[in-house]
């Protein structure tokens, strides 16, 4: 999944608005991993794998740092701290060594757990475990066994933005038939034209006659406009070369922030994916490790992430201060939030899989999407 950072954009969106002279201004899915079997430290270091602004030392900027402060405090050394941006350099990485925790989004945590990767987790040593909000939680625990393999931190959703000067919102079926959309390149956009079904209720959970489908909903637009920078996501609305992008609320939040009056297509539901801290299977000394986990769930972490990376915490007590604004736009500072609006990217379950069950793998889809692109 796509996972923006404020500050830059928000720089990149000054400087586009005043050289166009406009009106105003991370899922994909996982390779198959198989981390080496390297020993991981047990001298009260660690070494962490995460994407790029996860786990920040103020380097950057002096607001953006959680990471030096839990040094201090805790004893503990990050010996290591490896970041990426995609899942598949994140893949690419556990294959070449091994590490203590790791971010993961849906897909690569579902492979790490059944690869048995990864161990479950003792949420009795997470202080602000019960602050998480209760659908990410259950998202990273075993409905059979009740085992849970990760700590929920970031998470998001994808909405269909369109300028209201140009158009007039319409539905999800109208935007995907226009000529001037631009989407994510990505697999998981599928997931997104699958809802254009009103019949679909489970977009990651895919019959082949299903993602058949989705693919054609986004076929026969040659000259369409596909993004992987958020910066050609602004620019398309900033000079007018788009009324209708894939984006996400903080986008939303940017771009009206720059006067650009772009709104969220109403749809009956949207594609989103949570991002969880997890611990790897050959980890023996787990002390630093829960001392990480317990600051990455603690408020004031999530707080501190959410407002730099432009993503919502998982921590309900979260969204407050700086991150207030991040939180408003996601929803999550309303008297009726919700996230059942929200189908949030699984791997899915063994009995929907091939060869007994009926749903597609995230092998087909890649081949699917390949396909467009062509």
């Amino acid at each position: 999944m796509y996972r923006p950072r404020i500050p830059a954009v928000a720089l990149a969106a000054a400087a586009l608005i005043a050289t166009t002279g406009a009106a105003g201004p991370s899922p994909k899915p996982s390779p198959s991993v198989s981390p080496s079997a390297s020993p991981t430290q047990s001298d009260g270091t660690l070494q962490i794998l995460t994407y790029r602004g996860y786990a920040e030392y103020g380097g950057t900027s002096p607001q953006a740092n959680w990471a030096g402060p839990f040094e201090k405090e805790t004893g503990c050394r990050v010996a290591r701290l490896d970041t990426v941006r995609t899942p598949e350099e994140m893949a690419a990485r556990l294959r070449e060594r091994s590490y203590d925790v790791i971010s993961a989004g849906p897909a690569l945590a579902a492979a790490m757990i059944e690869a048995k990767q990864v161990q479950p987790i003792d949420t009795a040593k997470i202080d602000d475990y019960g602050d998480l909000a209760k659908p990410l939680r259950e998202l990273m625990t075993d409905a059979k066994t009740d085992a849970v393999h990760g700590v929920p931190f970031l998470w998001g959703f994808h909405e269909f933005l369109y300028d209201s000067r140009r158009v007039r919102g319409g539905g999800l079926g109208e935007v995907l038939r226009s000529d001037r959309v631009m989407l994510k390149d990505s697999p998981l956009t599928l997931a997104d034209a699958a809802l254009a079904d009103d019949a679909v209720e489970r977009p990651f959970e895919l019959t082949a006659s299903q993602l058949d489908e989705a693919a054609e909903r986004l076929t026969g637009y040659d000259d369409r406009a596909y993004w992987t920078n958020d910066l050609d996501l602004v620019k398309g609305f900033a000079t007018g070369s788009v009324d209708y992008a894939q984006a996400t609320p903080y986008h939303r939040l940017l771009l009206q922030k720059a006067k650009i009056p772009v709104k969220a297509v109403k749809t009956r539901k949207t594609t989103g994916w949570v991002d969880s801290w997890m611990l790897a299977a050959n980890v023996t000394d787990t002390d630093c490790a829960y001392r990480w986990l317990n600051r990455m769930a603690e408020a004031g972490s999530q707080r501190d992430a959410a407002a730099w990376l432009g993503l919502a915490p998982a921590n309900t007590q979260a969204c407050k201060g700086r991150a207030r604004d991040v939180c408003k736009a996601y929803g999550a500072t309303t008297k009726s939030y919700r996230l059942d609006h929200i189908a949030f990217a699984v791997r899915p379950p063994g009995d929907c899989l091939p060869p007994d069950g009926e749903c597609t793998d995230y092998n087909a889809w890649t081949e699917r999407w390949r396909e467009l692109m062509k």
